[in-house]
């Protein structure tokens, strides 16, 4: 049988890892966009989504420290979904793919 307390210990820090994993994914993403014509000048289009997918990529690891502290509270408190955060990164991330399909167009 596995230990129920030693489990809830390890759960602020898979949260921190998952949201870290994201946020390294969009980051890479917009270093691509800009690695794509390294030879040439990146587009504005190109330019825009580095950028975006740089400001998605703190918001994210940001997002994923608050959600640490938040699971390393003892009592935990009564809310402790993060619908908010997932939905808005998820519409971000939704949106950063389309403009990202454009600049490589």
């Amino acid at each position: 049988m596995t230990n129920v307390g030693a489990e809830r210990g390890t759960q602020p820090e898979r949260t921190t890892l998952a949201w870290t994993r994201t946020s390294l994914a969009v980051l890479a993403n917009g270093a691509i966009l800009l690695l794509r014509d390294v030879h040439g000048e990146a587009s504005a289009i190109q330019l825009v989504a580095a950028g975006i997918a740089a400001v998605l990529a703190v918001a994210t690891y940001l997002i994923g420290l608050r959600r640490q502290r938040i699971l390393a509270r003892r009592p935990l408190p009564d809310r402790i979904s993060p619908r908010r955060e997932v939905y808005l990164t998820g519409v971000s991330i939704i949106a950063l793919i389309l403009i990202s399909g454009l600049a490589l167009v």
